[in-house]
C-alpha cells in the first residue's frame, strides 16, 4: 500500500505575524487546531483521512511550530484572531471547527466572535474554564520547562499525565516516541509559558449559551488535566451539546481509542456537512 503524500505546508503574514499552515484537500472545510504542546502535525493523521472528502486546514499556533514565536504576554483571544485572520486569507467563508485541548478553549472564541464563520463545533480534552487540578499540571510543567531549560527533561516530567496508567504501563515504545518528539522542539520556552498563563485565565463558561452551532464535546474519562468536571461544566451550560466519553482513556483518547474516535468524529460531521 503506498503512503499518504508528505504534507507541504506554507506561511500565511496575519497582521504583524506569520502563520504556517497547511491545506489539503477539496470539499467543506475543516479547520483544525492543535493542543499547547504541539503544532499542526499533531493532526497528521486526520488529515490524511479527510483530505479525501474535505478542505482540511492546520496551522502552527503563534508562538508554536514555524509560526512566529516572540516572547511576549498573549491571549487566547490574540490567538483565536489569528485564525480569523487565517480564514480571511484563505477564503474560507464557513468551517468545522475542531480544536484540541487549548485549541478547543481558541475554538470557543472563534464561534463567540464570528459565529456566521463556524458550521459546527468540536472540542477535544478541552474547557470554557480550567479547575484547580488543571491548573497545578500546567504549573507543574511550566516550571520544570523553566528550571531546567530542557525540553526533554519537560518529555519525561510531563508524559504521564496525558494517557491513562493502563496505556503508559502497556506501551512503553508509544511513550518514548512520545517524549522523544517533545524533547525534539525547537519552541522557545517563554512562549510556551505565556500560553499557559492565558489558559489559566480563560473563562467563557457563561458564554456559552451564546453557542447555537452544533457541537461535539468529546473527552477521557480518566484525563486529569481536562476532567470529567470541566466536561460537565460545559455540557450543562450547552444542552443541545453531543458528549462522548471515551472510557479508561486520558488526555490523549484520539491516541489510545483512534478507531472509536475517528468513528464517532466522522459521524459527526456527516451530519452537519451542507449538501
Amino acid at each position: 500500500m503506498s503512503q499518504p503524500a508528505p504534507l507541504q505546508g506554507k506561511t500565511a503574514k496575519i497582521g504583524n505575524y506569520e502563520l504556517y499552515h497547511v491545506d489539503e484537500g477539496t470539499g467543506f472545510p475543516v479547520l483544525l487546531i492543535h493542543g499547547l504542546a504541539g503544532d499542526h502535525s499533531a493532526w497528521t493523521p486526520q488529515i490524511n483521512a479527510w483530505r479525501g472528502s474535505y478542505r482540511v486546514i492546520a496551522a502552527d499556533t503563534r508562538g508554536a511550530g514555524r509560526s512566529t514565536q516572540v516572547e511576549e504576554a498573549i491571549t487566547l483571544q490574540d490567538l483565536a484572531d489569528d485564525y480569523i485572520g487565517l480564514l480571511d486569507h484563505l477564503g474560507v467563508e464557513k468551517c468545522h471547527l475542531i480544536g484540541r485541548s487549548l485549541g478547543g478553549a481558541i475554538s470557543q472564541l472563534i464561534t463567540l466572535k464570528a459565529p456566521e464563520r463556524v458550521q459546527s463545533l468540536t472540542m477535544l480534552a478541552s474547557g470554557a474554564k480550567f479547575d484547580a487540578m488543571c491548573c497545578r499540571i500546567l504549573d507543574t510543567m511550566r516550571e520544570v520547562l523553566e528550571w531546567r531549560q530542557s525540553w526533554a527533561d519537560h518529555a519525561r516530567h510531563s508524559s504521564h499525565f496525558f494517557v491513562s496508567c493502563k496505556f503508559f504501563n502497556e506501551n512503553p515504545e508509544t511513550m518514548a516516541a512520545i517524549e522523544r518528539l517533545i524533547a525534539g522542539t525547537d519552541r522557545k520556552i517563554p512562549c510556551y509559558a505565556a500560553q499557559i498563563h492565558a489558559v489559566k485565565q480563560h473563562d467563557v463558561l457563561d458564554r456559552l449559551v451564546e453557542i447555537k452551532c452544533p457541537v461535539m464535546v468529546m473527552s477521557g474519562s480518566e484525563d486529569l488535566i481536562c476532567s470529567p468536571t470541566v466536561q460537565r461544566w460545559m455540557v450543562e451550560r450547552m444542552p443541545h451539546a453531543e458528549w462522548v466519553e471515551f472510557q479508561g482513556a486520558a488526555h490523549f483518547f484520539l491516541m489510545e481509542q483512534p478507531e472509536k474516535f475517528m468513528a464517532d468524529l466522522g459521524a459527526f460531521l456527516a451530519r452537519h456537512t451542507p449538501a
